[in-house]
């Protein structure tokens, strides 16, 4: 039986008759019959949908909760020492949290920090310059959304970053009158929740404290130096055959007598003979029994080595109680205490070069 057969039959009436070409009335309200419940079904599915972007967003916020709980608090503290140097030509950059430089976050990290030290020479320009830029190129080329290999598009991505660093300073200082010579060297140390990645090029470096438990019955704990970064100065075999291969020499340990590293940004008229901005990267997960970064300039690491640098901040760590300031607790007084006593130390022990020291303490 017809679901419509109940109606009564339409009767002639004094209005307009219908034209020829006229839908039946039964078979117009069968159509809109089929279309409400259409919009009804697309209803059902859109509602269906929200519902379960919802409860993604939900779950996705709740892992990254799940995560930031257990990841380690990093704090940077600064120190910088003219020395006897006319010009400061050292450069630092400080950033706890990177979020707001980038576009979204990658895949599900809930947290990206950046800390670099700039060593510069023949002026301060390209050192000002790379602590001013580098950290936004980077940001424009960092990874975003569901990614494949983290490791790999991160280290592609501080390659592509110091290439496109060092072009953009170069191009600004062929086109002053007259062109600009300043260079410098660059360590970045880039954390993506508990994973570091270090790039660097020249001698200014990055070394972690970390302390292990010790394989003997006392239970004490053994102190590790660990080395983030790599030297790059033309007294290295591999970096003097790539400079000789372009055509450059080495003498006294100078790329053309004259030049300390041979890796670089800037240094536009050393870019024939070989020196390059492809930085070292190298990778490193943190731990619970990590304790701080240190990050510096060679003028630091030209009267301390890496060992004696991390015993002493160590020390100072481990010192009786410190005079209270509002707002910070005992321990980042010690870690400021720390950081201002080294780079003051090294200076007292006779660098004359400028020294920037950054001290990042690791919590968990």
């Amino acid at each position: 039986m017809d679901l419509f057969d109940d109606l009564p039959e339409p009767t002639q009436s004094s209005g307009p008759v219908p034209s020829a070409t006229a839908a039946p009335p039964q078979a117009t309200t069968e159509e809109e019959e089929e279309e409400e419940e259409e919009e009804e079904e697309e209803e059902r599915r859109l509602k269906r949908r929200r519902e379960e972007s919802h409860d993604n967003k939900e779950e996705e916020e709740e892992v990254k909760r799940v995560c930031r709980e257990g990841l380690p608090v990093l704090r940077g503290y600064v120190a910088a020492r003219r020395g006897e140097r006319e010009e400061m030509q050292d450069a630092h950059v400080l950033l706890p949290d990177m979020s707001g430089h980038l576009s979204s976050l990658p895949g599900r990290a809930s947290r990206v920090s950046y800390f670099a030290v700039f060593d510069g020479h023949g002026g301060a320009r390209a050192s000002r310059f790379a602590a001013e830029h580098l950290h936004h190129v980077l940001a424009k080329k960092f990874p975003s959304g569901e990614t494949g290999n983290m490791d790999t598009l991160i280290k592609r991505c501080l390659l592509d970053t110091f290439r496109q660093t060092d072009e953009d300073f170069l191009k600004t200082a062929s086109s002053q009158k007259p062109a600009w010579k300043d260079g410098s060297t660059a360590t970045c140390v880039l954390v993506v929740d508990d994973m570091v990645y270090v790039a660097n090029l020249g001698d200014s470096r990055a070394v972690l404290c970390r302390m292990e438990a010790s394989a003997g019955a006392d239970g004490r704990r053994r102190l590790l130096t660990v080395p983030l970064s790599t030297e790059h100065n033309p007294t290295i075999y591999e970096e003097r055959r790539r400079i000789q291969r372009a055509g450059g020499t080495v003498r006294d340990g100078r790329v053309l007598g004259v030049l300390e590293v041979s890796r670089s940004i800037g240094d536009g008229q050393y870019k024939r003979c070989g020196v390059i901005s492809s930085p070292d990267t190298k990778r490193c997960q943190l731990t619970a029994n990590d304790r701080f970064i240190l990050l510096a300039c060679d003028g630091l690491f030209k009267v301390f080595s890496a060992e004696e640098a991390v015993k002493f901040v160590l020390d100072v760590l481990q010192e009786g109680p410190v005079e209270q300031r509002a707002g910070l607790t005992e321990e980042e007084l010690r870690s400021e205490a720390a950081c201002q006593q080294l780079a003051s130390e090294a200076v007292r022990r006779g660098c004359a070069d400028n020294v920037t020291v950054i001290l990042l303490s690791i919590g968990f």
